[in-house]
């Protein structure tokens, strides 16, 4: 197999991968370092993943008496062949770790989905040739480095030797790599850097959010409760109403709510003035929860009855969304907002491309 097919057929999944801002495949460092990418687009349907060991696909499809090295589609002037796709295949398998092919509609299904990878990955390439893309041989060694650096390569020998361990040559490699980079850069200026977020945006989402946001926060709280006399049956119920009514008159006296805990509190916190801690949201039940956090800091409930007594809480203090801990949201909002607009830009130009090209599926 010559070095061109091998790298054609093993790039062809990872191009639209490199475009989109994917990490380095764990098989081989063959993608270098590259400007801060993009978030990943996530497939509207399972896709088949874009690494695999190579030597695995290679040695399979050599040894295979099946492979038809015949054109399949033809995208523009370029060809896409049976063996590419063949190669594809085994590039799933080996990820997903599956012993034999799936028959049947499955399979047909899985190539037809490994088609239209191949049929992306040449479209972007060709129209960053068309758009007279370029990388220069700096910036390509320096993504070269980078990947000697990612193997522990000591030298261009030791680095010649790991690439001729996995079937593929130094020219081979350059040429996928420097096509990975065009694409990626291409990519960049028709996607990333037509999309942008703003302070606006950013403030709704909060307002729109906010619930879903504060729900790694904590907050503190304390807790009375009056438990009815368990030999009174029912009848011990008004007399528990009572008694916290009356604790709830202390406190609005100006009683202190830890003294009035460790006097009248049936509960085990009452010792500790009826501290329950520093609690994160989903930690207690959620009408407790909900009856805590309608509360301003430093405010008391009024009793209120659940199945084991009456309760009265006094919420001392409760995180916000203000200071670093707001900026850090308004962080992760930008970046969930940026990804979202990513995704549907860069599926709005693959579908502009895609609509230009002349593509005659021969399968």
């Amino acid at each position: 197999m010559s070095a061109r097919r091998i790298a054609v057929a093993a790039s062809v999944l990872l191009l639209p991968l490199a475009g989109a801002g994917c990490s380095t495949p764990s098989w081989m460092p063959l993608v270098g370092k590259s400007e801060t990418p993009p978030p990943a687009v996530e497939a509207p349907r399972p896709q088949p993943p874009a690494s695999a060991p190579i030597l695995t696909a290679r040695e399979q499809l050599h040894n295979s008496e099946d492979v038809i090295d015949r054109v399949i589609c033809v995208v523009n002037n370029d060809a896409i062949t049976q063996h590419e796709l063949d190669e594809a295949e085994l590039y799933y398998m080996a990820e997903t770790r599956e012993q034999r092919m799936a028959e049947g509609e499955a399979r047909q299904t899985l190539r037809r989905q490994l088609l239209q990878n191949l049929i992306e990955a040449r479209i972007q390439l060709q129209q960053a040739e068309r758009e007279k893309v370029t990388v220069d041989d700096a910036e390509l060694n320096e993504a070269l480095a980078d990947i000697m650096k990612r193997v522990k390569a000591k030298d261009d020998a030791e680095f010649d030797a790991i690439l001729k361990s996995q079937g593929l040559t130094m020219d081979g490699v350059r040429k996928r790599l420097r096509e990975q980079l065009m694409v990626q850069r291409l990519v960049r200026r028709k996607v990333a850097l037509r999309i942008s977020v703003t302070e606006q945006e950013i403030d709704k989402y909060l307002v729109d959010n906010r619930e879903k946001l504060e729900t790694g926060l904590t907050f503190e709280a304390r807790h009375i409760l009056v438990v009815p006399d368990p030999s009174k049956g029912d009848e011990g119920w008004p007399a528990a109403r009572i008694k916290a009514d009356e604790i709830y008159g202390y406190l609005l006296e100006g009683q202190d709510f830890a003294e009035l805990a460790r006097q009248y509190s049936d509960d085990p916190s009452g010792k500790d003035g009826g501290s329950l801690g520093k609690l994160k949201r989903g930690e207690l039940a959620q009408d407790i929860e909900d009856a805590i956090l309608r509360l301003s800091p430093g405010e008391a409930s009024k009793p209120f009855r659940s199945s084991l007594g009456y309760h009265i809480f006094r919420l001392d203090s409760r995180a916000s969304l203000s200071g670093e801990a707001l900026a850090q949201a308004r962080s992760q909002v930008r970046e969930i907002l940026y990804r979202q607009k990513y995704e549907a830009r860069l599926k709005e130009w693959l579908v502009e491309i895609k609509q230009r090209a002349i593509i005659d599926i021969r399968m």
